[in-house]
């Protein structure tokens, strides 16, 4: 395995246990002891899964995560917690969490879960594309190539894609695009979704031959 794990975890024994026995099934990790310095990590590296603990200095686990899932960053997380309530475990899910194990835990069932993560949400290669179908985007250069040719995208139309992609099988609104692709700090029209799909459907499927996107009628977009 080459994923890269981020850790979020203030306690030093655990995080260097969780280190130790990542890495021995193969797994390259990055341990933090709060999140200071996170979102930095997450920008500057490719990173596949975070492990994340609620109870941090500085800031509560799960509102971090939530904050970043409003700014778009779409990285699968597994809270790793000594919160063990219904609503907690419930909370975690709800601000964004992908999985959800309470401490005291057996590394056995944390490499599990991390396996069983990844191989739902591995769509993003080691070397950092991201690919649907014959169509690659690259997350670094922010190109996007269709069967081997460069497609020229605006940057709201790449987001656009992009969140298609990483959100496949699920149909996205259009409150969540326009919060999670436009941001939700300004006013639009209602149109303003209909129309930039159209625009990204010209560029992706000139010929209209793929149907790469789905309109849900009454309800948003997914892919085909």
């Amino acid at each position: 395995m080459d994923a890269l794990i981020l850790i979020v975890e203030d306690e030093q024994d655990i995080l260097e246990l969780m280190e130790y026995h990542l890495s021995k099934e193969g797994f390259e990790t990055i341990g933090f002891l709060n999140t200071k310095h996170v979102a930095d990590a997450l920008e500057e590296e490719s990173v596949d899964l975070i492990l994340m603990d609620r109870n941090l200095p500085g800031a509560e686990g799960s509102e971090f995560i939530e904050s970043l899932r409003k700014k778009g960053v779409q990285t699968p997380v597994i809270f790793v917690s000594a919160k063990h309530k219904d609503e907690e475990i419930e909370q975690g899910f709800e601000r964004g969490g992908d999985d959800y194990i309470t401490k005291p835990f057996s590394m056995k069932e944390l490499i599990l879960r991390v396996k069983a993560i990844l191989r739902r949400t591995k769509k993003i290669s080691s070397n950092g594309t991201l690919s649907y179908r014959d169509i690659i985007l690259n997350l670094a250069a922010r190109t996007v190539t269709i069967e081997g040719e460069a497609v020229e995208l605006t940057k709201l139309e790449f987001d656009l894609l992009h969140a298609l992609i990483v959100n496949q099988n699920i149909v996205l609104d259009r409150d969540y695009l326009l919060e999670n692709v436009w941001g939700a700090d300004e006013v639009y029209q209602d149109r303003t979704v209909n129309v930039a799909i159209n625009r990204l459907k010209e560029k992706i499927d000139p010929q209209k031959s793929k149907e790469y996107i789905k309109t849900v009628r009454g309800v948003g977009y997914t892919l085909c």
